[in-house]
């Protein structure tokens, strides 16, 4: 699958990394009839679209020669929103690559041209390792990013080990030139993580909402969701239960959580590539709640209301918290428009073009609330120390 690269220099051809999807029979109205399938070229889709496609590789977690995913039954058979208005790609199955790294170059390369076309990936299958391909395909936009795992585990990784779905975020730090500003983790369950590891994230100033935490109070999710460039959802952060396998976690998100959070991710705009990894294929719920996160997915993005990094901050409320230490004070911005919260964070002055996307950190009226009692936002000392 090795791609000459004057093929990557001109307009990307998409038969060169897609087999057509299996067809799907579907009654009419459903979301069958709105898709457009197997385009040839990115020039034919459309920008500011949703692009969907399957990627069939699980070397990253030691497997091989897995079928294909069918979780286009489900999806395509149910019915879109009645304010669906954006075009909606499939461009079909990505087989796997001779290697693990042609595949990786495979997914970076076809990520990268979606994203500088303004559209929004939608990777299905393959393993956690995926994401980070998706990652070395933001660096054509030179932007530092934030990535959000939907996970019960840290992918921490080692310096000196190949990059597995269990390991993959040390070999993004260390690149040169590093664009991960911020990794976050929503679901993390502590006995399922080596204690160094979780040490080294909060030494990081990396983010974490625990399941125990995310369970008692979704909206202190809300704000990373809302705060992410790549979400990554892993199916093995579902109970066991909910998927209908026999061996798996015992404890883990619900499905109506697991669409949940597939639905504020939509409504974030600052998300622009979403991923669901780590299916089983033998038997089980995977290609169904796949298909149903989809769909809640593209519900969110369709009810985006232009905020932040779209809106300017002349559409918010301004509020200044006089604090009483060294910090002084805290400026919180809220949207007219959803109601929704961010904080100013201060960069260094020399480095506003490297920042600026990432000093106004979403938030929720709690933290400014803590403020106005003199409490310093956790969210924000964290962002402090990053941009400093």
């Amino acid at each position: 699958m090795q791609i000459p690269l004057f093929f990557i220099l001109l307009m990307l051809d998409l038969t060169l990394f897609f087999q057509p999807p299996a067809s799907v029979n579907a009654t009419e109205g459903t979301l069958h009839h709105h898709i457009h399938f197997s385009p040839e070229s990115i020039t034919e889709i459309e920008r500011n679209s949703i692009c969907i496609f399957h990627v069939n590789e699980y070397r990253g977690r030691g497997e091989e020669n897995q079928p294909m995913l069918d979780f286009r039954s489900t999806c395509y058979s149910l019915f879109p929103g009645q304010d669906w208005n954006m075009k909606i790609y499939d461009l079909g199955d990505m087989s796997p690559g001779a290697s693990l790294t042609d595949t990786y170059f495979a997914v970076q390369t076809v990520v990268a041209e979606l994203i500088k076309n303004s559209c929004i990936p939608i990777l299905v299958g393959g393993s956690m390792d995926l994401l980070h391909a998706v990652s070395v395909g933001y660096e054509v936009t030179e932007q530092l990013i934030n990535i959000c795992a939907i996970d019960d585990r840290i992918s921490l990784g080692k310096p000196d080990e190949e990059i597995t779905s269990d390991g993959y975020l040390s070999s993004l730090l260390l690149r040169r030139p590093c664009y991960l500003f911020n990794h976050a983790t929503i679901g993390l369950q502590p006995n399922r993580n080596n204690p160094m590891n979780l040490d080294l994230y909060d030494k990081l100033y990396f983010d974490v909402c625990r399941l125990g935490a995310f369970n008692s109070d979704f909206k202190l999710a809300e704000p990373i969701l809302r705060n992410s460039d790549i979400i990554g959802m892993n199916l093995e952060s579902l109970k066991a239960s909910e998927r209908m396998v026999e061996e798996g976690n015992p404890n883990g998100f619900t499905v109506e959580q697991f669409c949940q959070i597939a639905k504020y991710s939509g409504i974030s705009d600052k998300l622009s590539c979403f991923g669901i990894f780590n299916p089983v294929h033998a038997h089980g719920q995977d290609p169904a709640i796949v298909a149903h996160a989809i769909w809640y997915l593209i519900d969110g993005i369709e009810s985006r209301k232009g905020d932040f990094p779209i809106g300017s901050k002349k559409e918010y409320m301004r509020f200044t918290v006089v604090m009483d230490n060294e910090f002084q004070e805290l400026v919180f911005y809220k949207s007219n428009k959803s109601d929704r919260w961010w904080m100013e964070v201060p960069y260094p002055p020399s480095e506003q073009v490297k920042f600026e996307r990432h000093h106004l950190v979403p938030c929720d009226q709690q933290d400014y609330e803590n403020a106005m009692q003199n409490e310093l936002p956790n969210l924000w000392w964290r962002t402090y120390q990053k941009l400093g």
